[in-house]
């Protein structure tokens, strides 16, 4: 059992159901789930406090989508176009991982997260050549202490996808684990036909899993096509995240908010691959939640900040003004509360509600680029960067203080890292 924390006279952020700064406050921490979060508060007998003096607190950042494994192939392709991405990264380079690679790129990559606060990830996970490889990513998830949605991706016949996608559920998600759970990741009706789609979201409803697949990415008929073929056959009964949802009409947001759906963007990736712009505007306006991910650091950053600083800059440049009205608050949101939501654990993380896992990251301002902020929302989103990250917290547990991961010899990590991208870079 964990003990009582506090943590003491920080300028506290809260992301729902909207951000907010609640000013000099306190929050209180017993056996990782955040207590009470107000001025003034005492801490229990024994507790560890920390003292936030000068520090912004705020709930640890969600990545709704990120290929994990890709870490030792970091800016391997940085120009690349999206047909390029798919022969040099999955046609070259994936066949060649070996499971040590898949674990080394998981916990280094898993690492990265931490270090730049991303607290909660969805690691969409297609390295699955053999089961060994799929062990390896899980367990690398395990050892890193993120909390993450792993999220398997089996592209073999149906058959196998169905035999395996059940022993990963039945031997390695066969208890409850506070920290790691599992998603079925698709390949969907627009990559692998609708025959294939109709076994995977079968297979998910049968497994009581979610379902992540990217659509909407690849076109403007290709998306209403295949949501079409989804609505048909009455796929959307199991709760669906559509990954890089950028051709879709305003109705048919609104069919999938309907559905209980929800979307993920890559603004970074997408905008570099040459997929198009983020909708992220439209999407919300039409009630769906809406969170950000790194997708790859073949050719985008792997940290939320990039992030919301993107997604920002693409919504409020829109011709004629019609971005205007998201601001630094939607970009905050999108990247905790909101992508919490996509995850399907709002409530649990991405805010500081009472109740909710004491999943929690804390900001120094007395960096030249922080110091002297007005308004500590447009500064996390505008000016913060992994630099500034002092402090996470995971559950309760402290994984980064004074700015040093803690739970890992990093040297080993990384040693491990670059001899696994001497052997897949080829």
């Amino acid at each position: 059992m964990l003990n009582s924390l506090l943590i003491k006279n920080g300028v506290v952020i809260d992301t729902a159901p909207a951000p907010v700064v609640l000013g000099p406050a306190d929050v209180r921490v017993e056996n990782g789930v955040i207590a009470e979060v107000g001025p003034g508060l005492t801490a229990a007998p024994g507790a560890e406090v920390i003292d936030a003096t000068g520090r912004l607190v705020l709930p640890g950042f969600v990545d709704t989508h990120r290929h994990t494994w890709q870490a030792p192939i970091r800016a391997l392709a940085p120009d690349v176009s999206f047909d390029g991405y798919l022969a040099r990264v999955l046609g070259e380079a994936a066949p060649r991982f070996r499971p040590e690679d898949v674990y080394a790129g998981n916990l280094a990559g898993a690492l990265e997260c931490l270090d730049a606060g991303v607290t909660t990830l969805l690691d969409w996970s297609h390295i699955q050549l053999t089961p060994a490889h799929t062990d390896a990513a899980v367990r690398a998830l395990r050892d890193s202490g993120i909390r993450a949605v792993f999220g398997y991706c089996h592209g073999g016949d149906p058959a196998e996808l169905a035999r395996e996608t059940r022993r990963v559920r039945e031997e390695l998600f066969d208890t409850e684990d506070g920290l790691l759970t599992m998603a079925l990741a698709a390949l969907g009706p627009e990559i692998a036909g609708e025959e294939r789609a109709l076994a995977e979201w079968r297979l998910a409803a049968e497994l009581g899993l979610p379902v992540t697949a990217h659509l909407g990415g690849h076109g403007r008929e290709s998306a209403a096509r295949g949501l079409a073929f989804l609505e048909s056959h009455g796929l959307l009964s199991v709760r669906t995240t559509f990954v890089h949802a950028l051709h879709y009409t305003d109705e048919e947001f609104k069919r999938i908010a309907g559905s209980g759906g929800s979307v993920s963007f890559a603004p970074v990736d997408e905008m570099n691959l040459g997929l198009g712009c983020p909708p992220a505007g439209r999407a919300r306006a039409a009630g769906l939640p809406a969170g950000l991910g790194a997708d790859t650091v073949v050719c985008a950053p792997g940290d939320l900040f990039s992030l919301m600083r993107t997604v920002h800059l693409l919504e409020r440049g829109r011709p004629d003004g019609a971005g205007l009205g998201f601001t630094t608050h939607d970009a905050l949101r999108m990247a905790t509360a909101e992508g919490a939501e996509v995850l399907g654990l709002a409530g649990s993380v991405g805010s500081l509600r009472p109740g909710g896992q004491a999943d929690i990251v804390l900001l120094r301002t007395d960096r030249p680029g922080m110091a002297a902020a007005h308004d500590p929302i447009g500064a996390v989103v505008l000016h913060a960067s992994p630099a500034d990250v002092e402090t996470v917290l995971v559950g309760g547990r402290v994984v980064k203080r004074d700015g040093q991961l803690l739970q890992h010899d990093l040297t080993t990590v990384l040693a491990s890292l670059r001899e696994s991208a001497a052997a897949v870079a080829g």
